[in-house]
C-alpha cells in the first residue's frame, strides 16, 4: 500500500514532461478455479496477481506501462520510463489525494476466500450428480468455479484516491449428450460479484436438470431448415444478441474511431419505439457490477436508448477528450496489465408490455431461440452470426418442434428496428467479454423479445 506521500511523488514524476493527466492503479488479486469432470476434481489452481498499471495522459494521447515491483522506487523507475513518452513543457498542475468515500453495494456475505476447497467441491458435485444422472444419454459432464477477488486502489492527479474490493464468483455446468452419430451439448452459468450465498439462493438441482435437459432435446431435434421468418428470442442469455450486435458497437473504442455503425447518431432514432436498453454497473451484486470503474469513477446506470432513441455511448476518460462527451463511468480492465477504456458492464433491454405466453400465441410461424451460444460481429457494419444452442419451431401460436443447428444472421442496426414485440420477463446470462483491455465479467440480459423478419440458417432440407 502506497502513502499518500509517496503515490503524490509517483504522480508528480509522470508529470514533468507535460503530462496534463496521471494515473496509479494497484491491484491485490487472488484468483481460484475448480473443476469437476469425470466424478474426479480435475483442475484445482490458485493464482495470485499483484501489480500496478501508470499512465499519463497529454490531451487524448497516452502512455502506459505496468510492474509487479510496487515498491516507491519501483514505481518511480517505471513513471520516470514512461514520462520520455512526451516532451513538453511541465504544466503548472497542483493537487493533494484525498480518498472518496463510497458505499460498497456490492458485499459477499460468505467472502470466497473465507471457504475451503472442500466446502466449494459440494456445490460442484450437487450439479455435477445432477447432470450426470439426468438420463442415459449424457456421456460427459464439467462443473467447474471461478472465482477473482481483487481490491484496488486507483491514485490520479486530480486528487482522488478511490478504493474497491470485489468478490466475482461464477459456477459454470457443460453437459454433452451423445447417440451414435450425433452429440449435443448445453451449458449455463450461475454468477455475481457477491459471496457464496449465490449459490445457496439458487436451487441447483433444478438448475442442472435445466442444463441436462436442453442436451438430450436437442439429440433428438431435426436440423433447422434456413428461411426468414419471425424470430422469439428468449431472456437471459439471449441478450447476448443486444450485447454483441449493439452494445460493442456503442464503445467508445469503436465510435471515437469512426468505426462504428452508430457514429453521429446520438437523438436519433435507431430502433423500435419499443425499444429501451440500459447498461447499469450498480446494480447489486450484479456479475458486471462493481462500486467504482477501473478509473476510479463511481459506476452508473446508462440509458444507451430510449424509446428507440439514442442517447448515450459507453465513455471513458482518454476517449471522452476525443469525442467531447461526458465520462460514463464504464473504463475497465482485466487487470494492472491493460490500459483501461470504455466497456459493457450489465447490459439489457428492459421489460415492455407483452407476456411471454402473449409473444408465443400472438406468432402464427416463427423460430424460437430458446438458448443462444457464442457468435460473432462486426461494430463497423453491425454484421453478426449467432448459434443457438437450443431452438424450436412455432406453429400455430404454439412452441412444437425441437430443432438443431440453428444459426441467426443480420444486422445490429436493422434488428433493433425489427423489435415489434417484447415481455415482462427479463433476466441475465453471465458471460466473459473481451476486447482491447482484456477479459472482463459482463451480465447480458433482456426480456423474450420478437424480431419480426431474420434470417435463421441450418442445414436441413426442405419438408
Amino acid at each position: 500500500m502506497l502513502s499518500k506521500e509517496e503515490a503524490k511523488l509517483v504522480l508528480e514524476t509522470c508529470l514533468e514532461t507535460g503530462g496534463d493527466f496521471a494515473e496509479i492503479f494497484l491491484e491485490d488479486t487472488v484468483q481460484n478455479d475448480l473443476e469437476l469432470s469425470g466424478g474426479k476434481i480435475t483442475k484445482s489452481n490458485t493464482s495470485l496477481i499483484h501489480g500496478a498499471g501508470l499512465r499519463i495522459l497529454r490531451d487524448d494521447q497516452e502512455v502506459y506501462g505496468y510492474t509487479n515491483d510496487t515498491s516507491l522506487q519501483g514505481l518511480l523507475t517505471l513513471a520516470n520510463s514512461l514520462k520520455t513518452g512526451f516532451n513538453y513543457e511541465k504544466l503548472n498542475i497542483s493537487f493533494d489525494l484525498e480518498e472518496v468515500d463510497l458505499p460498497n453495494n456490492h458485499l459477499a456475505v460468505i467472502n470466497p476466500l473465507s471457504l475451503s476447497n472442500v466446502d466449494k467441491i459440494k456445490y460442484l458435485q450437487t450439479v455435477y450428480e445432477t447432470a450426470k444422472n439426468y438420463h442415459e444419454s449424457i456421456t460427459q459432464v464439467i462443473a467447474t468455479i471461478w472465482e477473482h477477488n481483487q481490491i484496488v486502489t486507483i491514485y490520479n492527479t486530480e486528487g482522488r484516491i478511490a478504493k474497491d474490493e470485489r468478490h466475482h464468483v461464477r459456477l459454470t455446468l457443460n453437459v454433452v449428450a451423445s447417440k451414435p452419430g450425433v452429440m449435443q451439448t448445453a451449458h449455463d452459468s450461475i454468477g455475481g460479484n457477491c459471496g457464496y450465498e449465490l449459490f445457496d439462493q439458487r436451487d441447483l438441482v433444478a438448475f442442472a436438470q435445466d442444463v441436462a435437459q436442453s442436451a438430450v432435446t436437442m439429440l433428438e431435434a431435426e436440423e433447422m431448415v434456413g428461411q426468414m421468418l419471425p424470430v422469439v428470442i428468449h431472456n437471459g442469455f439471449g441478450g447476448v444478441i443486444l450485447h454483441e450486435a449493439c452494445g460493442h458497437a456503442l464503445e467508445a473504442t469503436s465510435v471515437a474511431k469512426g468505426l462504428s455503425v452508430f457514429c453521429g447518431k446520438l437523438g436519433e432514432q435507431i430502433a423500435s419505439p419499443i425499444v429501451t436498453a440500459v447498461d447499469d454497473g450498480t446494480l447489486p451484486n450484479y456479475w458486471g457490477s462493481a462500486n467504482i470503474d477501473d478509473e476510479g469513477t463511481p459506476t452508473r446506470r446508462n440509458v444507451l436508448i430510449e424509446n428507440g432513441i439514442l442517447k448515450s455511448y459507453f465513455v471513458d476518460k482518454r476517449n471522452a477528450r476525443k469525442m467531447k462527451c461526458e465520462i460514463t463511468g464504464s473504463a475497465r480492465r482485466q487487470s494492472y496489465r491493460f490500459s483501461p477504456t470504455s466497456r459493457m458492464t450489465n447490459t439489457f433491454f428492459v421489460n415492455g408490455n407483452s407476456t411471454f405466453e402473449e409473444i408465443i400465441k400472438n406468432t402464427e410461424y416463427g423460430f424460437f431461440a430458446k438458448r443462444m451460444g457464442g457468435g460473432s460481429v462486426n461494430p463497423a457494419t453491425g454484421e453478426f452470426n449467432f448459434a443457438v444452442n437450443e431452438g424450436y419451431m412455432i406453429e400455430n401460436g404454439k412452441i412444437t418442434r425441437p430443432v438443431r443447428g440453428a444459426t441467426l444472421v443480420g444486422n445490429g442496426a436493422d434488428i433493433l428496428k425489427q423489435i415489434d414485440m417484447i415481455a415482462n420477463n427479463l433476466s441475465t446470462g453471465h458471460g466473459m467479454c473481451g476486447s482491447l483491455s482484456g477479459s472482463i465479467p459482463a451480465d447480458v440480459g433482456q426480456p423474450t423479445i420478437r424480431v419480426k423478419k431474420m434470417t435463421v440458417g441450418g442445414r436441413g432440407g426442405k419438408k
